[in-house]
């Protein structure tokens, strides 16, 4: 018969067969657990992803209202804490405005005073200095109620730092109202200052 007779490429056939059986086998069951490696591996690598994404995310918003801070500051430090020689006169008339909107009689004297922060200019900062403003008005009380009102509302950087009321005397019904206002003012950087000296 045939197969007797070509039994030994049979049995070969038959070796190589099983052979190719097992490689298959032990190489589908390597794949299967390299493909499930590789899956573990990409869903590591995309919640990493999705970490690093929020992180990013929390920084540009962290940038953002830095930034915002940032402008804000500056704004405060050209326009609010601007020079006195930028400030001053807008800021009297301003007072002067507040007075003449609340209805009383204009201030006929005031009296200013001046403290400079020498600390926050040696150590490096913005340096300083305090302006204090005195004044006194006259009129009903609602009128100086008015006028304590704006000046608190008002859009210059000014505090009140104290108030005498005094009364009228005799038949004189206005209240005598003695206010001492303070703002703050930047100092121009030493090359300005002197600069302007020998101007």
């Amino acid at each position: 018969m045939i197969w007797q007779e070509k039994r030994v490429l049979l049995i070969i056939l038959g070796v190589l067969l099983l052979g190719n059986g097992i490689f298959f086998f032990t190489y589908r069951v390597q794949y299967e657990a390299r493909l499930e490696g590789l899956n573990a591996r990409l869903a590591e690598a995309q919640a990493h992803l999705d970490r690093a994404r929020v992180k990013r995310v929390a920084a540009q918003n962290e940038l953002r209202a830095y930034d915002q801070v940032r402008a804000d500051l500056l704004t405060l430090y050209d326009k609010k804490w601007a020079t006195q020689a930028e400030r001053f006169t807008s800021l009297i008339n301003s007072v002067k405005k507040l007075a003449s909107d609340s209805h009383l009689e204009q201030p006929k004297v005031y009296s200013f005073s001046r403290t400079e922060d020498a600390s926050t200019k040696e150590a490096g900062g913005i340096g300083t200095s305090i302006v204090g403003i005195n004044f006194t008005v006259r009129g009903t009380y609602q009128q100086l109620r008015e006028l304590i009102n704006r000046l608190e509302l008002s859009n210059q950087f000014v505090m009140i730092d104290s108030i005498h009321l005094g009364a009228g005397s005799g038949a004189d019904t206005a209240l005598t109202l003695s206010l001492r206002l303070k703002t703050i003012f930047r100092e121009p950087p030493k090359e300005t200052q002197t600069a302007s000296r020998q101007l």
